[in-house]
């Protein structure tokens, strides 16, 4: 009954090969929930899979309909040893992206766990079924050695989270006392490096708007009009250039936060971020002078244009176009208003002159940004938790420099948030030839081994901490 032996009995069901066959069976099920055809996969996902694998662990277990027409059903599952004791929420999605079955090399599926060296192939190998799956494989194996937790337990599972979570915000209200909790403590996203462990507490923010310059009916020869008649596409391409400068900072006064503080510098002084292989190189010279690359993608805003389009660019023709529009996208941390980041740009262009461009966001799910403080008492805890587990002191990042529905566990149910991702940077998540690294879910598995074996004695923060 040591924390050793508990760490040893997790490493043990990856080297059996019992987690490799348990992703495999997750991993065949296409819970794609952009699909509405796969919503008896998701059904399935939650009933044959999670359910039985919580209920042989002593939890108890309810699969919820969505609160939002065509959303996924979501299971909540608790295990409770005492009032007394600390009480830990966790979390995953059992959905995934399209599978884009035709796109992968051959020899791959992406309803197929396959293996090649140290790479595990299947979607949802790493975002997100093989993450959560770790995490309550090594509570099991906590479980096993100590025959007790020491700590109370509830899980939320969703089925939409790849379709932006719908129902969530609904859900989490009406259950808000059945998941409460001191803390959250769950894996997403990508490590800072693959040889790294990373902890994260929140994520940034993310809203979506199209600009729109749209001057008039049809499109009129260029030879005969143009140099008489505006062009929108020449209007656009200089009101975009106002929002940031030539190297990308961002000039909105009101997308520039004040929250770069000491705490969140000190934090991000200690991170190196590498291309990984296959990635693009770092633009050392792009984004926000005198910042380092930690601080840019993870202490400030970015401002991004995601698509942009002015007549066929297929089948161009010699005429001014009537209209020209282009889908872009803000990422920002906290400390910006996201309610006024569209009012925002809306002044800003006034201000520039483009009183022409019309600004709207869009329909696209927009993502809260949330931090915990890298000083905060959970923090501390849960770093110095993989930094015994490990002998080095983990990637510590205030936030995720992606996006994820963290406010509704920070905000909603008003807890602490820690994020121990098993992923990297280079797993194409959200693309053909999706896979994890073994060497990383060994790891993990001895990491959240120890992590929940420590929630279990003396020492964890105090409640409200």
């Amino acid at each position: 009954m040591t924390r050793d032996a508990a760490i040893s009995a997790a490493e043990a069901r990856f080297d059996d090969g019992a987690f490799i066959g348990d992703l495999a069976r997750l991993v065949a099920i296409p819970t794609e929930s952009q699909r509405p055809e796969s919503a008896p996969a998701l059904a399935r996902y939650l009933e044959v899979e999670m359910r039985p694998l919580l209920a042989a662990m002593g939890f108890e277990c309810r699969i919820l309909p969505n609160p939002a027409p065509g959303g996924g059903p979501f299971l909540v599952a608790e295990r409770r040893e005492g009032d007394e004791l600390p009480t830990v929420l966790t979390y995953g999605h059992g959905d995934v992206i399209l599978g884009m079955e035709d796109r992968w090399r051959d020899g791959l599926s992406p309803w197929r766990l396959q293996a090649e060296g140290e790479r595990l192939y299947g979607r949802g190998a790493a975002d997100n079924k093989g993450q959560h799956l770790l995490n309550l494989t090594a509570l099991s194996a906590v479980l096993e050695t100590r025959g007790r937790l020491g700590f109370n337990v509830r899980v939320v599972i969703e089925t939409g989270e790849e379709a932006g979570s719908p129902g969530m915000h609904e859900l989490f209200i009406a259950e808000r006392a059945a998941l409460a909790a001191d803390v959250l403590i769950a894996s997403d996203g990508p490590r800072l490096s693959a040889d790294r462990p990373t902890l994260f507490m929140g994520a940034r923010g993310a809203v979506t708007m199209d600009l729109t310059v749209d001057l008039r009916e049809g499109a009129h020869h260029s030879g005969n009009w143009g140099g008489l008649i505006a062009d929108p596409g020449l209007i656009l391409a200089h009101a975009l250039a106002t929002i940031t400068d030539a190297r990308g900072a961002i000039q909105v006064p009101e997308w520039r936060p004040s929250s770069l503080t000491n705490s969140v510098r000190a934090a991000l002084a200690d991170l190196a971020i590498e291309a990984s292989a296959g990635g693009p190189s770092i633009d050392e010279d792009w984004g926000e002078p005198g910042f380092s690359a930690a601080e840019k993608v993870f202490g400030w805003n970015s401002f991004a244009v995601l698509a942009s389009v002015c007549g066929d660019p297929a089948r161009p023709v010699n005429a001014i176009q009537p209209k020209a529009s282009a889908r872009c996208q803000l990422r920002f941390v906290v400390g910006t208003e996201m309610e006024d980041i569209v009012p925002a740009l809306r002044r800003h262009l006034d201000r520039a002159g483009f009183p022409m461009v019309r600004v709207e966001q869009s329909s696209e799910a927009a993502f809260t940004a949330t931090r915990l403080d890298p000083d905060a008492p959970w923090a501390r805890w849960a770093a110095a938790s993989l930094e015994k587990t490990t002998g080095a002191r983990p990637a510590i990042l205030p936030n995720l420099g992606g996006s994820l529905p963290n406010e509704e566990f920070a905000e909603t149910l008003g807890m602490p948030t820690i994020w121990v991702p098993h992923s990297y940077t280079g797993c194409s998540q959200h693309a053909p030839d999706e896979h994890a690294l073994k060497p990383i879910l060994r790891e993990g598995l001895a990491i959240m081994a120890g992590l929940w074996w420590d929630l279990g004695e003396p020492g964890t923060p105090p409640r409200d901490a």
